[in-house]
C-alpha cells in the first residue's frame, strides 16, 4: 500500500495545505478532532494512504507544516 507524507511550507504552502487537508478528510469522512464519520466502506479502504491511525481510533494526517511565522501554523493546527 502507498504512503503519502505531506509537505508544505510558508504562509502561502500552509493555506493551500490547509485547503487540501479539508477536501481529503472530506473525502475518506474524517472530522476535524480525527474521528471518522463518513458513511461508506470505501472511505476507510485506503485512509491509510494519507492518515496513521492513532491507538485511540483517531486518524492522524501524514504531514509535516513548516513556517518561520507561528501564525500561519497557529492558524491550520486551530482550523
Amino acid at each position: 500500500m502507498r504512503e503519502i507524507l505531506h509537505i508544505q511550507g510558508g504562509q502561502c504552502g500552509n493555506q493551500i495545505g490547509s485547503k487540501f487537508w479539508e477536501v481529503v478528510c472530506d473525502e475518506h469522512g474524517i472530522d476535524p478532532t480525527g474521528r471518522y464519520v463518513g458513511t461508506s466502506d470505501l472511505q476507510l479502504e485506503r485512509v491509510n494512504v494519507y492518515y496513521n491511525e492513532a491507538s485511540c481510533g483517531r486518524f492522524v494526517p501524514r504531514a509535516v507544516l513548516m513556517d518561520l511565522e507561528p501564525g500561519s501554523i497557529f492558524t491550520v493546527a486551530h482550523h
